[in-house]
């Protein structure tokens, strides 16, 4: 069963492959991906990668977290469903 893992405190100079790069040493990656600005295309500093099993995200989440990437030391948790967004109504923003 695939374990997505958020993994936040990136440097923004990572690519896609320099995360999937990070977390091949513990296992099968079945996608990586740093999360970019819409507006710039600039990294915004967290993104996601899927394991290929629980065992393997947990083995990289316990050797990741706080380790230091280019200065930075990684956040890694377990990824949690997005919370849905409320949709305001224009009368909400008067």
């Amino acid at each position: 069963m695939e374990k997505k893992l958020f993994v936040g405190n990136l440097p923004y100079t990572m690519t896609d492959m320099d995360l999937e790069q990070t977390f091949a040493e513990y296992g099968s990656v079945e996608s990586a991906v740093v999360i970019r600005d819409r507006e710039t295309g600039r990294s915004r500093g967290f993104g996601f990668v899927e394991m290929a099993s629980s065992e393997e995200a947990e083995a990289a989440q316990k050797a990741l977290d706080g380790t230091a990437v280019d200065g930075r030391p990684l956040r890694v948790n377990e990824a949690h469903p997005r919370e849905p967004r409320q949709r305001r109504s224009d009368f909400d923003r008067w």
